[in-house]
């Protein structure tokens, strides 16, 4: 978010009677916090529902600026990608009914049928390029896929 964004919305948290505001923007969030302590040191000094005191009263009013950036993804070590050759829709059995051709937790070898991928109204048979376990399948069954997109996660024996 850019500074002069943020800027904005604190004006526009300290002029109004607002006391917390919360925006996201992409994938960034922005928390502004408005803190007033009173002359007595305990809580506001005019909350909610309650009349003005009578008097000049000083308060101070403290504004609490906090952001948060996009979490990156874990990194799972030694984990080698299954990725699409190709663009096009993802299947993990040969038909709607049929048991899928690899599972999360199932044993694969170098050259095994791991899914199709229809491009074109063609069926593409993909193979895995490595031996080992499956840990995750990425990609949910009928769903489409881009080129280099990451299909199964591998940990190789």
């Amino acid at each position: 978010m850019r500074p002069s964004k943020i800027r904005s919305l604190i004006k526009l948290v300290e002029e109004s009677n607002i006391n917390e505001l919360e925006v996201s923007s992409w994938g960034r969030k922005v928390c502004i916090r408005k803190r007033i302590s009173g002359g007595n040191g305990h809580g506001p000094a005019n909350p909610a529902g309650s009349p003005a005191p009578p008097g000049p009263e000083t308060s101070d009013v403290h504004l609490e600026l906090t952001t948060e950036s996009p979490k990156e993804p874990e990194k799972k070590i030694n984990l080698v990608e299954i990725k699409s050759p190709m663009v096009g829709t993802f299947y993990r059995s040969p038909a709607p009914d049929a048991r899928p051709y690899i599972d999360v937790g199932e044993d694969v070898k170098a050259g095994q049928m791991v899914c199709i991928i229809e491009a074109m109204k063609l069926m593409n048979e993909i193979e895995s390029e490595t031996t080992g376990k499956v840990i995750e399948v990425l990609v949910g069954n009928g769903k489409p896929v881009q080129f280099g997109q990451p299909l199964f996660l591998v940990e190789p024996y």
